[in-house]
């Protein structure tokens, strides 16, 4: 037995097993550092999916999920004019109809419509840039506008509605979803045709539709019009002539051969297709416009008349009294809807009761000589309309009730340093309206109101008895002894 050689053939062999063992070593640290590295990533991930996303039309958007806020009820608001221009819009301070710096006010606009909001209001209103009578459509949002960080906050529901489009929050899942209107029409194109239609309607008040998962769709070389859900689903045959959507009741104005009616998303035929035109124009009270044979009269979303179609006009032009806030000219804010048989005007409330009588030459105040002056209908916060008699103006409650008589050679609006002032001119005397009608308890606030300097601050006590008593005719100018 040779010790030496079998001593040296265990160190060879030894030194031959040696990298084996390296490389197994090396092999296994590779292998736990894989495992661990794919569990930090899995960690990572983990913590990542948990973390809120939001997507616009698909695309992730970190800027406009920074600007969500969730409330401990779970209500969420986005920053109105921080949010618009990533769906669409542009931005205002103010209101669309009375440029101003007001924070407390804020507008969007695209090239079709425009939508208001006001600080604590949930009322919100939107108007049709096509509608050249600026007539504003409304909506209210479940809670008000709010302001933190000295930005307008709106609730997704108001977001939704006033730049038209779909929002959905996955509390599980930690993902919110803008859908824009745009995309979705784009989405729904080539369903439609595969569903054996020509195409979506271009109409952007008819698009709208889709947000409500129904698409307004026209057939056939006659472009007949009709509507299905998302699915291809008839809801209105592809029959009539021309629809419009009207959002606020999910209802349609139907055209068919030259005469129009209103059929609701359920397919009830809610006003029958029997009149030239139809026009919403409240939709708290659901009043339509109605017109035949060259008349017009009111009727409300069950067909049944509130004002007999007997009338020459309904409404004013709206647009003559922009800088007066008249955001409807058809139903005004003091609750009146204004008239005009023959020559004369008077006025119904929206339960079709006449409150004034067919005496008025016209409603409202048109400026001509004085350039200062601005065009007037009603006075805010005393809801008290300008109507004019023989070339005198008067002021009128919505009850009917005369607050002057027919004597007034203007009733005007000024701004100064962007407040408004309201005068009235009798026997060539300035008076501040305000301050008249504080005098006599017009406004239960008067005690708030302050008038524009010393001057129209004090009315001479005899003229505005005789503005206010029967001590002068409405039918002339002249000053007449009333017998006690």
């Amino acid at each position: 037995m040779n010790i030496i050689d079998e001593t040296f053939e265990q160190k060879e062999t030894k030194k031959k097993n040696s990298p084996k063992k390296i490389a197994k070593i090396i092999l296994i640290f590779i292998v736990i550092l894989i495992i661990a590295i794919v569990a930090i990533l899995g960690a990572i991930a983990y913590i990542q999916n948990k973390q809120l996303k939001l997507y616009i039309d698909n695309t992730e958007n970190s800027k406009v999920k920074d600007m969500m806020v969730v409330e401990s009820d779970g209500t969420v608001y986005f920053p109105i004019r921080d949010i618009a221009s990533y769906l669409g819009y542009d931005s205002y301070s103010g209101e669309y109809t009375e440029k101003s710096e007001n924070a407390s006010k804020c507008y969007i606009q695209n090239k079709n419509e425009v939508a208001n909001f006001s600080l604590n209001s949930n009322k919100i209103y939107k108007l049709d840039l096509a509608d050249n009578a600026e007539n504003y459509e409304y909506f209210y949002a479940k809670k008000p506008i709010k302001a933190m960080n000295g930005k307008l906050y709106a609730t997704t529901d108001a977001i939704e509605k006033a730049f038209n489009v779909t929002f959905i929050y996955n509390t599980d899942k930690e993902r919110a979803y803008f859908y824009t209107m745009p995309y979705l029409v784009a989405s729904y194109e080539s369903k439609v045709l595969d569903y054996g239609y020509e195409g979506i309607d271009s109409k952007f008040v008819n698009q709208k539709a889709i947000l409500n998962g129904m698409i307004v769709v026209t057939k056939n070389s006659k472009r007949t019009y009709g509507v299905i859900d998302a699915n291809g689903n008839p809801i209105i045959e592809p029959k009539y002539d021309s629809i419009e959507f009207l959002p606020y009741y999910n209802y349609f104005l139907v055209t068919s051969n030259g005469k129009v009616g209103v059929i609701s998303s359920n397919k009830d035929m809610k006003i029958q297709i029997l009149y030239d035109d139809l026009k919403l124009v409240d939709s708290d009270s659901g009043l339509f416009i109605a017109e035949r044979d060259n008349k017009y009269g009111v009727i409300d979303t069950n067909g049944n008349i509130k004002v007999y179609i007997e009338y020459d006009q309904i409404g004013i032009d709206n647009t003559k009294f922009t800088q007066n806030g008249i955001k409807n000219g058809y139903l005004l804010d003091n609750g009146m809807i204004p008239a005009r048989k023959g020559e004369l005007w008077g006025a119904f409330d929206k339960n079709g009761k006449q409150i004034l009588q067919f005496k008025y030459d016209s409603f409202g105040y048109i400026t001509s000589s004085n350039k200062d002056a601005i065009n007037l209908l009603i006075i805010p916060d005393y809801n008290v309309m300008v109507a004019e008699i023989d070339r005198k103006y008067l002021l009128i409650k919505p009850n009917g009730e005369e607050q002057t008589i027919a004597v007034l050679d203007d009733v005007y609006m000024t701004i100064s340093g962007g407040k408004k002032y309201y005068y009235m001119n009798y026997n060539n005397q300035k008076v501040d309206v305000t301050a008249y009608l504080d005098q006599y308890g017009v406004n239960e606030n008067s005690s708030k109101k302050t008038t524009n300097n010393d001057e129209n601050s004090v009315l001479e006590n005899d003229i505005s008895n005789d503005i206010q008593t029967n001590q002068i005719s409405s039918n002339t100018s002249e000053v007449i002894e009333v017998q006690e």
